[in-house]
This record gives C-alpha cells, structure tokens and sequence, in this order.
C-alpha cells in the first residue's frame, strides 16, 4: 500500500467567505487528493475546538494560518510513512499528537482535514468510492445500501437567518422512501412554488446561510404555515408524503443566568417551551425536533421526549447541541433517555474514526443518525459518502440552492448512478 509523504495546507474561503483549511497529501507513489473543513456558526460549547489565529489585521481575527501550520509543520512530519489505508491508526496518531480531550492543542479544523483528506486518498488509492472504503476500512457490516431521507431546510432563521425567526432551520421532510434523485426533483419543485408564494404574500425575501429563505415573517408560527400552504398548492398528503421539522437551536436563545429563554421577544420558562412544542406538534404535522432546549438540560430533554412520542409514536427527537459528536456526551444521553436521534458532524470531534464510533454507539442505541452539514460550508461532498456508508437514515445538506449545498444533492444522485450502474 502507498504511503504518506507529505500533507502542505491552505487557508480558503468557505461559503460566507470566512478562512477555512483544505489539505492536500501526497503518496508515495505519486497519488494526490485534497480535502477541505466546513466551520459552524451555532456551535455547541462541548464542541472540539477550532484553531483560529485571533490576529485583527487579518479576517477580523477568523485566519487559520496557525492551524495550517500545525498540518505542515507538526501533522504532516508526524504521518510521513504512515500506510494510507490504516485511517484507525492515523487517527490514532493524531489524537496523541493533540493530546487534549477537546483538540485544543492542534485545533479540530487541523486534525480533521487531515483524517478527511487521508480517507478520501485511501478510498482513491485502493480504486473504491469513498463510501465503500469507508464502510470496508472500519468494518461496518452492512450489507445494503440505503440512501439517508434529506432534511431540506428551506427557511433559514436564527443564526443562520439574521431575521426576526428564534428558529434556525425549517424542514420539509419527504416520507417516501423512493429515489432520491426523485426525492431532490420534489424539493427542487418545492423549493421554487414556496418563494413564489413568500414572494407575493410577504414580498421580499433573500437567501440565508444554509440555502433557504429569509423573510420579515411575523412569528415561527407564520413560517410553518406558509410551508404548509406550499404543500397543499402542490396536494401532498401530510403524515404521509410529508412532514416538517425544526432545528430551534434553543441554546442561542436561551439565558443561562435566568434561567429562562427569550422566545418571540419574551422570557419564557422551561415548563411553558414544552407546552409550545406540544401545541406546534399537534397542530403543524412535524415529525422531528433538534435541540428544542438548551444543551446542558439532559433531564428535561427526556420530559419533552415522553411528552412528544404520547403525541406522535414515530417522532423524533433529535440532538446536536447536546451530543456534539461525542462518545461521552451521546453515553449520558442514552442513560438519561433525552433523545431518539443525533446529528453527526465531523467537525465537531475532529477525526473519522471517532465519527464512526459515535454512529455506531447511537445506533446499537436505536437513535436515528443525521449527517450533517454546517453552516459554514466548502465544496466538500464527503458527508454525502459518510452517510451511504453507514446507512444514515437523515442528511443535512440544506436547501437545493447554493453550490455548497448543491454539491452534496449532486454526490448523492451520482452515488445512486454508481450503484445503479454497478460502477
């Protein structure tokens, strides 16, 4: 097998034109592959850290020549002669070489364009898509492919939305399971009846973060009903053809010293938040929920969860903020009983080997796994393989707008072909 030469590093813009890092690596036989990280705004605070170079004549501070530097002049001298296909013991290797429970050392964003980069260049030299490498090299036994059902977030408020929306992210959620060529041809249709509507009963509207629409809507409530107006315009049956969720990122509107959260512009208690939930699941068809309460509140999340399966016996109750990837966050999860499903992003724990051992343990634990995108996003498509690889029932990809975002729909339908194909 090949192995590592050297790995050189480059600060590039992601897709709200702040640094990020892609990482090349060179093989000993000539072989070469890039790879590039993705940054959150909402961030967990239990999240891998982010090295950033803090230096205010440069980017406002948000540069990542440090960490670039780390990769040339710490990473890359550490995995020379490293064979490429031993990802595990790369990871491994990085992880000593940061040496903090929380990557604080070498930072996140450095160690995992290094673990990305190597797998994608082991799925190369070893002539496999990167989804069946990755499902190969760590031993997945599983026999079938199943393509993840896509959240598509087509209104955008909270951090992602600069609007008046305490929400961040609203879904439409296709329930049938057919090709998801046919899938992304549905919200595509979707996508463009909502803002001819949003554009003749609101009448302005721009483009958030991830993709979907910003608006002056009134409330939460407003925006939900005008995808429920979309849906019936086109006659899908909800519960059936479609559902909606939200990713409230409560976190960001909650106030730790009172204790309250400020919620369309006033403080709201705990106890009261869940009786808004259990009215909005009653009366707008969602199915999913992702961190309706702050990241720390473990006891009253299993609350909410008990409440909402009563309502709905599928629902899904869905955390990123609370797990943020991690092995011992998702363990007291499972021992608390807070949720029923767990978002997935790399970045927040920094190598793939540590990904895939947090989707295994929600998993055996019956939570359902989403792959996720961040806000922040390059043209990386690697999220779109992880989630075939491991036969992820969700990805979070966006809305059908933005190259970023549309890179990814693209990778899954070219996935499709190549399985189709037998390629």
């Amino acid at each position: 097998m090949p192995k590592i030469q050297k790995i050189i590093a480059r600060e590039i813009l992601d897709s709200r034109g702040e640094p990020t890092i892609e990482a090349k690596i060179f093989l000993d036989n000539g072989l070469a592959e890039i790879a590039s990280v993705p940054a959150g705004a909402s961030k967990g605070e239990n999240e891998a850290v982010e090295i950033r170079d803090y230096d205010q004549s440069r980017f406002n501070g948000r540069g990542v020549l440090s960490a670039c530097f780390n990769i040339e002049k710490i990473i890359s001298p550490a995995l020379k002669n490293f064979e490429i296909t031993k990802l595990k013991e790369i990871d491994k290797k990085l992880i000593e070489l940061d040496g903090t429970d929380n990557k604080s050392k070498l930072g996140a964003n450095s160690i995992l364009a290094c673990s990305l980069v190597c797998a994608k260049a082991g799925a190369k030299s070893t002539n496999l898509p990167t989804f069946k490498y990755l499902r190969k090299i760590f031993d997945l036994k599983i026999k079938n492919y199943q393509f993840p059902l896509p959240l598509f977030n087509l209104i955008n408020g909270g951090r992602h939305g600069f609007s008046n929306l305490d929400f961040q992210e609203f879904f439409v959620i296709f329930r049938k399971r057919e090709k998801i060529s046919k899938i992304i041809q549905r919200a595509v249709e979707f996508y463009s009846l909502l803002k001819k509507i949003v554009q003749k009963e609101i009448g302005i509207f721009g483009v958030g973060d991830e993709g979907g629409i910003v608006a002056p809507f009134k409330n939460n409530k407003e925006a939900i009903e005008i995808l429920i107006k979309t849906s019936k315009k086109i006659g899908y049956r909800f519960d059936k053809e479609i559902n909606f969720g939200l990713d409230c990122a409560a976190s960001e509107f909650y106030h730790q010293k009172e204790n309250v959260y400020y919620f369309e512009k006033r403080k709201i208690k705990t106890e009261n938040l869940i009786k808004i939930y259990k009215d909005l699941v009653k009366r707008y068809h969602l199915i999913l929920l992702e961190d309706p309460l702050n990241e720390k509140d473990f006891l009253n999340w299993s609350k909410l969860k008990k409440n909402l399966l009563k309502i709905k016996k599928d629902f899904i109750l869905v955390g990123d903020d609370l797990f943020v990837t991690n092995l011992k966050r998702l363990k007291r999860g499972i021992e608390f009983d807070s949720a029923n499903g767990i978002i997935i992003k790399p970045n927040q724990i920094g190598t793939i080997s540590e990904t895939i051992e947090c989707i295994k343990l929600a998993k055996k634990a019956k939570h359902k796994v989403i792959i996720s995108h961040r806000s922040g996003e390059t043209n990386e498509t690697f999220i779109a393989d992880l989630a075939l690889a491991v036969n992820a029932d969700f990805i979070k990809a966006g809305a059908p707008n933005r190259g970023e975002r549309i890179v990814k729909y693209n990778r899954l339908m070219e996935i499709e072909e190549i399985l189709e194909r037998n390629l």
